[in-house]
């Protein structure tokens, strides 16, 4: 099943973002076929501030070990974090 987990980094972190972009790429990589989608959420200004991802998981757990094992969220990176269960309609 699809989860989107949306992500919002804490105010002034953007280096933290940035130290930890490649790890965080990485991580996604290995989810292979799994990863639905994955991106930066933008602000006013155009930069980085949080993330949105869509995964292909078992079940609400695996969803939240998922995020847990996030290099940006390990680096604590987020104020805030939804993981929602997401059904694709179009296209």
């Amino acid at each position: 099943m699809l989860f989107v987990v949306r992500s919002v980094d804490k105010k002034g972190h953007l280096p933290v973002r940035l130290e930890n972009r490649p790890a965080h790429v990485e991580y996604l990589k290995g989810f292979g076929d799994r990863l639905f989608a994955a991106g930066a959420l933008l602000d006013e200004n155009e930069e980085m501030c949080g993330s949105v991802v869509i995964v292909d998981l078992a079940d609400k757990g695996e969803a939240e070990t998922f995020a847990a094992g996030d290099p940006y969220a390990q680096a604590g990176l987020f104020e805030q974090q939804t993981i929602d269960r997401w059904n694709k309609v179009l296209p």
